[in-house]
């Protein structure tokens, strides 16, 4: 019996002494990378991730958080290749908050997450500390809203407003506020004076970009911030010209004039300035109206008074949601006429940009209008850029889309329009390039 069992044993023996078999192959930790990881943020981001199985669905969320600790997020549902990568700039989203090809899909689709207040912008208070936006990779498809699978990668991404070397010197000289952004080096550097709308304030994130982008810009505020009025009730122009003559004679600022670049209000107001004041030689005009709106403005004896708007034409969507399409008073009314711009008398150079879905007002509308006056005069000093599927909101690139925003005035979420994917219409993702309004402001400056 012993024989038999160590007879039996010799195989075990010799198997024992056998190497192991090799163990299966291990599969690639899965890795998010982008570039750049940190860089302007106008600037577009490339964002690849590997080590997935081949067809394996993730789901690619952002987040970040604005200064006042609000959390904005997006997502997009994707699957991996043969070769279990992916890459934003080639590959298609097949869900989430957006579809197709959107190399920069989940910058500009940053909404307040489900716990916040709705119809927040994501907007930069500050221009010296980055945006930082996370970018997650988790298992399999979850839908907006809902709780994601498993983080299997992340990155971290900074998104900069300023350049290094662009200087920013808070203005308060005589009855001018705001701030200048000088860029790096001796200049001298085109001039431009940088305004926003309604919203009110000092907002500094364009002008920043644009001393980036090598023009001495200055951000002007002109309601609502330190000792200028608290709201829109009449302006002056001389504030303006004030401005204007100060940017010119500044001696990092190359001549002979300046140029203005304004959106809503502050295209309305660009308009006055590039028709009445001798400094300002090119102007930049985005969703503005062609008359002077809401509160009067006055230069020396003259008056433009403003076009009201008719509260009774506001309508309220079931989601308690304001549209101000229809609630300016018309300008092509002869009784309105005394509001109208006469553009027709500036020497310089126009920029119009429009959205071809504005919501908030009929900025197509009054592009057409102006650009019938200045030929009626004989006058071709302009150019049109009009955006399909654009809204009233035209940024610079990646900025988060806006459908809906919180009106000051209003208090209230109110439509400004465009389109997005996987809202009541699908959005194109058109924003204004830097490639289009910086170099025509530079050629209107310089023409």
């Amino acid at each position: 019996m012993w024989r038999a069992v160590a007879v039996a044993s010799a195989p075990v023996r010799a198997l024992c002494r056998a190497p192991p078999p090799p163990p299966p192959p291990r599969r690639r930790a899965v890795s998010v990378a982008v570039s750049p990881a940190a860089g302007l943020a106008d600037e577009r981001v490339e964002t690849r991730v590997a080590g997935l199985g081949p067809g394996q669905a993730v789901t690619l969320r952002a987040v970040a958080a604005d200064e006042r600790g609000c959390l904005f997020q997006s997502c997009a549902h994707y699957r991996a290749d043969n070769r279990g990568e992916l890459h934003l700039g080639t590959d298609a989203s097949h869900g989430g908050d957006y579809t197709g090809v959107e190399p920069m899909g989940l910058f500009w689709s940053l909404a307040p997450a489900g716990m916040e207040r709705p119809y927040q912008r994501l907007v930069p208070r500050s221009t010296g500390t980055p945006m930082k936006v996370e970018m997650l990779v988790h298992q399999g498809h979850s839908l907006p809203g809902a709780i994601p699978g498993p983080v299997v990668a992340k990155a971290e991404v900074e998104r900069w407003f300023t350049a290094p070397g662009v200087r920013r010197i808070r203005l308060k000289e005589g009855g001018v506020r705001g701030s200048l952004f000088l860029p790096p080096g001796d200049g001298p550097f085109p001039g431009v004076i940088d305004m926003f709308g309604d919203e009110g304030g000092l907002i500094e994130f364009r002008s920043s970009l644009l001393a980036t982008r090598g023009f001495a810009a200055l951000s002007l505020p002109y309601f609502d911030f330190e000792d200028l009025p608290k709201v829109m009730k009449e302006f002056k122009l001389e504030y303006f010209e004030e401005a204007a003559r100060f940017l010119q004679r500044h001696p990092k600022v190359k001549g002979p004039g300046v140029g203005v670049i304004g959106t809503g209000k502050g295209a309305e107001l660009a308009l006055s300035m590039i028709t009445f004041l001798p400094e300002v030689v090119a102007a930049v005009c985005i969703s503005g109206c062609s008359s002077n709106t809401v509160a009067d403005l006055h230069y020396g004896e003259m008056t433009l008074p403003g076009l009201r708007f008719d509260m009774n034409k506001v309508s309220v969507s079931d989601a308690g949601i304001f549209d101000t399409f229809e609630a300016l008073d018309d300008p092509t009314n002869p009784a309105n006429s005394p509001c109208t711009i006469p553009i027709e008398k500036a020497e310089g150079h126009f920029l119009l940009v429009v959205g071809e879905d504005d919501r908030m007002w009929k900025s197509p509308l009054y592009a057409e209008l102006a650009i019938g006056r200045l030929r009626q005069h004989g006058k071709e000093n302009f150019e049109l850029l009009s955006y399909p599927g654009a809204g009233h909101r035209i940024d610079p690139p990646s900025t988060p889309f806006c459908q809906v925003a919180m009106d000051r005035v209003l208090g209230n979420g109110a439509c400004s329009g465009g389109w997005r994917e996987q809202s009541t219409c699908p959005c194109t993702g058109t924003f204004l390039g830097k490639d289009s309004g910086v170099s025509a402001l530079a050629f209107g400056m310089n023409t």
